[in-house]
């Protein structure tokens, strides 16, 4: 957005703002499952023109569906990891096919969420130092969750 030759004028904050509340006006259409009717004399109490309204519904009712699905999947509770698993990896060519040599780890996190079961493992690859970074996060997170645990 804040690319937009259209935008440049307009102060990056006041996008941002702008942006938060449309995003937080559809999330909460989806999750009230509102119709466009309902959305329209939201947005007419926004003092929105009735143009601008038009243009929002319809662009909501293109992406109402798979918004819902969205909503659905995110579920009520964070994502609980309940195993891990790593290989590593290294890749001698490139696609351009020049020698490279760089070892790489491939980690997947078995993940499971308290509301419905089972999701998708979440899977990434990353270097010896984004992995000790992440490691040390963890730690960091650990020691923090211990403290706040003995006050």
């Amino acid at each position: 957005i804040l690319d937009d030759p259209d935008l440049k004028d307009i102060d990056p904050t006041v996008l941002k703002y702008c942006h938060a509340a449309a995003a937080t006006c559809i999330l909460e259409a989806g999750k009230q499952k509102a119709d466009i009717s309902a959305i329209s004399t939201c947005l007419e109490d926004c003092k929105l023109d009735k143009e601008r309204i038009e243009q929002f519904c319809t662009e909501y009712q293109k992406n109402k569906d798979a918004l819902e699905i969205l909503l659905g999947s995110i579920g009520r509770s964070p994502l609980h990891i309940t195993d891990v698993s790593w290989r590593l990896e290294y890749q001698i060519k490139s696609n351009q096919l020049h020698k490279t040599y760089q070892p790489s780890y491939f980690v997947t996190l078995n993940v499971e969420n308290g509301d419905s079961g089972s999701h998708p493992d979440v899977s990434f690859s990353c270097t010896m130092e984004q992995l000790q970074d992440l490691v040390g996060k963890l730690k960091d997170a650990a020691k923090s969750l211990e403290r706040a645990t003995q006050m």
